[in-house]
This record gives structure tokens, sequence and C-alpha cells, in this order.
């Protein structure tokens, strides 16, 4: 008897997860750096100078990618310990769904108060 095909997934499928999971792993890289060593050189003591660093655009706009990339490339590490770990399909997609909102409303989160530090409280 032949081997059927059902359930084994597509050949396809992963290819794109996996180049994206790299793609938002390469891009934290240089984000990374520049978060870390932009925090080092902050004044803890003071919330002042967080906020002024946070009004520059630049660091606004690095700051917003920075956040993005890691919600977005955290994500994608979750749904591969969902999908390889969890097998009854109803817990895994409530999981992934759940991940999903979970990590879209702290990325939104996020982003917002950045946008609120920048911008003043008018956002």
């Amino acid at each position: 008897m032949a081997a059927t095909s059902q359930n084994l997934g597509s050949a396809k499928s992963g290819v794109e997860h996996w180049w994206v999971q790299r793609l938002t792993a390469t891009a934290l890289i240089p984000l990374s750096l520049w978060f870390v060593s932009n925090i080092l050189s902050l004044d803890f003591s003071d919330q002042l100078a967080f906020a002024a660093w946070t009004a520059s655009p630049l660091n606004a706009i690095l700051l917003v990618a920075f956040v993005v990339t890691s919600f977005y490339h955290g994500l994608l590490g979750i749904q591969v310990i969902i999908e390889d770990y969890i097998h009854t399909p109803g817990l895994k997609y409530t999981l992934l769904i759940g991940a999903s909102f979970a990590t879209f409303f702290a990325g939104l989160v996020s982003v917002y108060s950045i946008l609120t530090v920048t911008l003043g409280s008018s956002v």
C-alpha cells in the first residue's frame, strides 16, 4: 500500500517562516547594538533624560523599529514552539491565536507608549 501524504503538510509551508525569522534576527543585530549602547549612556535616575532621548526623531524611529521587530521575531519563535510541541489541533490553534493577539496588543501598547513620550501627551 502506498503511503499517503495526508496531514504531512506542504514542503513549502515553513520556508517563508524560516526566512522571515532569519531576516528579523538579522535586523535585530544592529538595532540591539544601537539600543544597548544608547541605554547604557543614559542617566537612569532622570526620566526627563529618557524623554529627551526618545523625543529625537531618529531615536524614536529606531526604537519603534526595534520594538516591532522584537515582538514579531518573538511571535515567530513562539509559533514554531507551539506548532512543534502542541499536537492537539484545538489547543494548538487556540494558542497560536492567543499568542498572536497578545503579541499584537503588547506591541501596540509599546509603540503607543513610545509615541506618547516622543510627541508628548498629545497622542
